[in-house]
Parts: structure tokens; sequence; C-alpha cells
């Protein structure tokens, strides 16, 4: 069974899994779309940081128009437009540079500053933890309203601590969208 993570949580992945390889990373959502003239479009993007929390460069940026790290560990697997089983993010630690310490899950609601759109309309949101080689759901982070009025949300943190894996449920939004995600962790955009 899933361990149930509340926000700032935290879990040893190594420890429920000392022979963990491979991670499937799954967010789903769903819409309020009855009040709404216009569908929501949630992507998620993946920052592969390096000590110091910034981006190891650019292409350690993981999002729609980069889909894989220059690693090759990191794979985003799709863009999900209608929410449910939002979007999946394979990670093969074994690949994974050396340099990464920690890799944020960011999602965010495109075009939500025009369409008047924030985390307050999405219900169900969640972030999942899967050990892939076994196929079983690890932990499991459901959002809650304290980042309702965000068009962006830090939905958990996977770090390296003692040569072992862990995962946070962070549930931190911000206001100004990915742009300001992309300034705090060094992306050149």
């Amino acid at each position: 069974m899933a361990i149930s993570l509340l926000k700032g949580g935290r879990v040893s992945l190594s420890k429920e899994s000392p022979d963990l390889q491979k991670i499937k990373i799954a967010l789903g959502w769903d819409t309020k779309t009855q009040n709404d003239t216009q569908d929501f479009d949630l992507d998620v993007s993946v920052f592969l940081l390096a000590n110091g929390d910034k981006v190891i460069s650019d292409e350690h940026f993981i999002f729609y128009n980069n889909l894989t790290s220059p690693c090759g560990a990191v794979v985003h697997q799709r863009d999900n437009r209608v929410g449910g089983d939002g979007e999946e993010v394979l990670i093969d630690l074994g690949k994974l540079s050396h340099k990464v310490e920690k890799i944020v899950f960011v999602v965010t609601i495109h075009d939500a500053q025009s369409r008047n759109q924030n985390f307050g309309k999405v219900n169900n949101a969640f972030i999942s933890i899967v050990d892939e080689g076994k196929n079983k759901e690890m932990a499991r982070y459901e959002l809650n309203k304290d980042a309702s009025a965000s068009s962006s949300v830090n939905f958990g943190e996977l770090f390296k601590e003692k040569m072992s894996w862990n995962f946070k449920a962070v549930g931190q939004g911000i206001e100004g969208g990915l742009m300001d995600f992309c300034k705090q962790y060094g992306v050149n955009v």
C-alpha cells in the first residue's frame, strides 16, 4: 500500500524499495469546466538540479518541448490536455548524472492569466511515485487548496541524501507561472 503524504511529508524511497532503479512519476488532476468557457491545459515540467538548487544546464529542464534529459535518464512521456491520469515522467536512477542532487516536479496551467484560471479550479490533483520495476505505487501526495490562487505549483521533489533517494511533498504555488520557477532554478529563457 502506498504511503499517503501530507504537505511537507517525506519518504525514503530507497528504504521502501532497496533495489529501486526505475521510477514513474504520475501526475493527475480533474478540472472544473462547467463554468469555464475554455478548457484547461496543465503541463508538467521537471528541473534537474545540482548542488545549490540550480539546473545543471538549460537542457536539464524537461518539459513538452524538451522531453529527454541529456543523459537519457529522465523522459517526459506525454502532454495530456484533458486531465484525469495527467502526465508521466520516467526516471532511470542508474543512468542519472552524478551531478543531479534534486529533481523538482512543477505543474503549470498553460495561459492561466489570459484564461483567468488557477489551481482553485482544479480538483483531485496528485503526484504519485511508482516503482516501475515492481509496478507498485510507493507514495502519493494529493494537493490541497493551499495553492488555489496559483497558476504554477511545485508538487514535489525527488532528492538524494546520504546515497539514498527520497521524496518530499511540497505543494508550493506561485502566481507568476513557469517563468518564475525557471528564474528560481537558473534556466535561461
